[in-house]
C-alpha cells in the first residue's frame, strides 16, 4: 500500500508507474499501482488513497467492494484476479522451518562480548532513584528465580543472539512464570493471565515463550524439585503453548479471539493437581482490595477523610507539593480513559498520596498510590507508576527488528496490555508527571498469584501447562496463530529444543546469581536484603 501523490494523477498529471485509469464513483479515480489497484478520493484537493482495490464481480472487471485498509484481503490463499494463489498462513509458518529449523532453538552460545552480571545489573539501575537501589540488588540476590525476575534487558541480549523466525507479535517483554496471576474483572468476577506489561513491545514470540520455559526451570530448581521435573515443566510448557496454537489456528477468528475462557483452563491444560491451590489463591484475592489497603494504612484526618501513614521503606508520605503534582497528572489520565468510565471516578474525591515500593524489576521506579474516597468514606487506590523505555528495546535493534518511536510511554504498557489480555482493568490509563511518562491502574483490585517456587512436582508441572497455555492465547491477540502453529507443527520436536535451552539458560542465570551475590560480600555493590 503507498499514500498517493499529490492530485495531479486524478487531473492529468504523468506517472510512469500509472498503468491505467479506470474511473468508479463520482470524485474517485484509480490507478493501478504496481500489481496494487488503488482507490483514490479528493480531499482539500489533493488525492489520498482510501483503498485498494478488492472484490470484483464475477466475469468482469468492474470493482464492486474496494479493499478497506485494515481489514484482510480476499480471496484468502486462493487464486484472484490480481495473481496467483497466496500460501495460506499455515504454510507460510511450515515453511519458515527450513529457514530456522526447530531444533535450533536448543542453542545458548556463549558471547565473548556480553557484560558480566553486575554490570549489567548496574546498568538497568540508571535513572532509579539511587537510595532505593540497595533494596532492588538485595532482592535480585535472593535466590536466582529472583535475579531472572530482575534481568529482563539481560535476557534479552542474551535472546537477540538466538535463532528467531521473525514471526512478531506484542509480547510481554517478561513472562516469567510469576508474572502471571488473578485480578479482577468489571463485574466482580477473578480473572487470571499475564499481570505486568513494563517491558512490553511488538517482537519476536520465542523471546517470551524461552523466559517463561527457563523460569519453570529455575522455580523447580528453588522448590527442590530434580532435574527431570524442571526439565518436564520447560517441556511442557512449549507443549501447552504448541497445541493451544493449533487449537486456536482451526477455530473461526472472533471464536479464537476469546477461547479458553479461565472455566476452561483446568480442563484445557489438564492441571486439576493445581486446582486446591488456585482455590485457595482466588479466595485470598478476593479480598485484596483497596478497601483492605486502605484500613492497613491510612488514618482518619480532621476534617473526615483519611490520609497515609508511613511504613518506610516500602511506603512514605511524600511533601505537599510532590503530592498535589501527581493529584494534577490524573486530569490527563481522565482523557485516556473510556468516557463511560469517567463518572466512577466523578463520584470519588482525592485525599493523599504516597510514595510504594514495589516488585522486584520496578523496585527504584517511582511509584505512587493515590487513595480516593466516595461519599461513604470506601476507598479506590490508583498506582501511579513510572514507565521507562522498555529493556527490550536495544536488543530488538541488534536483532535487527525496526521499533517504531514511542509517543508515551505509558501509553505503550497500556496498549500492549489491552493486545495481550483477555480483559483488562476498567481504570487503565496513562499520564505525565513534572515530564515522566507514567501509567495508572488499580492498585490491589482482587489481585492474587500463585507462587511457581513453592509448587510440588505435579503442580509444577500444571502450573508450566497453564502458563503456557495463557502465554499463546495471549500472543493470538496480535500475531495470527495459523502462523504459528503452522512453524510450531504437531510433533515435540520444538518443545524438546526450547527445553534444552532453558535448562542452560537456568545454569546460566545461576551463575549470574552467584555473581551478583559474590558482588554483594565483596562490597563492590549495596544491597538490603530481606525487604
Amino acid at each position: 500500500m503507498r499514500w498517493a501523490p499529490p492530485v495531479s494523477y486524478l487531473t492529468g498529471g504523468v506517472c510512469p508507474q500509472v498503468r491505467s485509469c479506470p474511473q468508479g464513483l463520482t470524485g474517485f479515480g484509480g490507478r493501478l499501482y504496481g500489481r496494487h489497484e488503488l482507490m483514490f478520493v479528493r480531499v482539500a484537493g489533493e488525492a489520498v488513497v482510501v483503498a485498494e482495490v478488492g472484490a470484483q464481480e464475477a466475469g468482469s472487471g468492474t470493482v464492486r467492494i474496494p479493499r478497506v485498509r485494515g481489514f484482510a484481503e480476499w480471496p484468502l490463499g486462493r487464486a484472484s484476479v490480481s495473481g496467483p494463489a497466496k500460501a495460506s498462513p499455515k504454510e507460510e509458518g511450515k515453511a519458515l522451518r527450513e529457514r530456522v529449523p526447530r531444533r535450533t532453538h536448543a542453542s545458548l552460545d556463549a558471547d565473548g562480548s556480553r557484560p558480566d552480571a553486575v554490570t549489567a545489573v548496574e546498568e538497568s539501575s540508571r535513572g532509579r532513584i539511587p537510595e532505593l537501589t540497595p533494596i532492588r540488588i538485595g532482592r535480585m540476590a535472593a535466590t536466582p528465580f529472583a535475579f531472572l525476575r530482575g534481568s529482563a534487558g539481560l535476557m534479552a541480549y542474551d535472546l537477540a543472539r538466538t535463532p528467531m523466525t521473525r514471526i512478531r507479535a506484542q509480547i510481554c517483554g517478561d513472562a516469567h512464570a510469576a508474572n502471571f496471576g488473578l485480578y479482577g474483572d468489571a463485574r466482580g468476577g477473578l480473572v487470571i493471565d499475564l499481570n505486568d506489561f513494563d517491558e512490553t513491545v511488538d517482537g519476536p514470540w520465542e523471546w517470551d515463550l524461552k523466559r517463561l520455559a527457563a523460569s519453570l526451570v529455575l522455580a523447580g530448581r528453588e522448590a527442590g524439585a530434580d532435574e527431570d521435573t524442571c526439565r518436564a515443566a520447560a517441556h511442557d510448557t512449549v507443549g501447552a503453548y504448541r497445541r493451544t496454537m493449533r487449537l486456536l489456528a482451526r477455530l473461526p477468528a472472533l471464536d479464537a479471539w476469546n477461547a479458553i475462557a479461565d472455566e476452561e483452563l483446568v480442563s484445557h491444560t489438564d492441571a486439576h493437581d493445581l486446582l486446591g491451590t488456585l482455590e485457595r489463591v482466588s479466595e485470598k484475592a478476593r479480598a485484596n482490595t483497596s478497601g483492605r489497603f486502605a484500613a492497613r494504612s491510612t488514618e482518619p484526618t480532621q476534617d473526615g477523610g483519611r490520609r497515609f501513614v508511613d511504613a518506610p521503606p516500602v511506603l512514605r508520605r511524600v511533601p505537599d507539593a510532590e503530592a498535589a503534582t501527581v493529584a494534577a497528572s490524573l486530569e490527563q489520565y481522565l482523557t485516556t480513559l473510556s468516557e463511560d468510565r469517567l463518572p466512577l471516578l466523578a463520584r470519588h474525591a482525592v485525599h493523599d498520596v504516597a510514595f510504594r515500593v514495589v516488585g522486584t524489576g520496578s523496585v527504584g521506579m517511582r511509584s505512587y498510590v493515590v487513595l480516593l474516597l466516595d461519599h461513604r468514606g470506601e476507598a479506590l487506590i490508583l498506582q501511579v507508576k513510572e514507565a521507562r523505555a522498555s529493556a527490550l528495546l536495544p536488543h530488538l535493534l541488534t536483532a535487527g527488528f525496526d521499533a517504531p518511536p514511542v509517543d508515551h510511554e505509558g501509553r505503550r504498557v497500556v496498549l500492549g496490555q489491552k493486545r495481550m489480555q483477555v480483559v483488562s482493568d476498567i481504570l487503565l490509563g496513562w499520564t505525565t508527571v513534572d515530564g515522566r511518562p507514567f501509567q495508572v491502574r488499580q492498585f490491589r483490585n482482587r489481585k492474587g498469584s500463585v507462587d511457581p517456587a513453592a509448587l510440588s512436582t505435579d503442580q509444577l508441572d500444571d502450573y508450566a501447562r497453564m502458563t503456557g497455555a495463557l502465554l499463546a492465547r495471549a500472543h493470538s491477540h496480535s500475531a495470527d496463530p495459523r502462523l504459528v502453529a503452522g512453524y510450531c507443527g504437531k510433533n515435540e520436536e520444538l518443545d524438546e529444543a526450547m527445553a534444552t535451552f532453558a535448562v542452560a539458560y537456568a545454569d546460566r542465570t545461576e551463575a549470574d546469581h552467584a555473581a551478583l551475590v559474590s558482588a554483594v560480600r565483596a562490597g563492590r555493590v549495596a544491597a538490603e536484603l530481606g525487604v
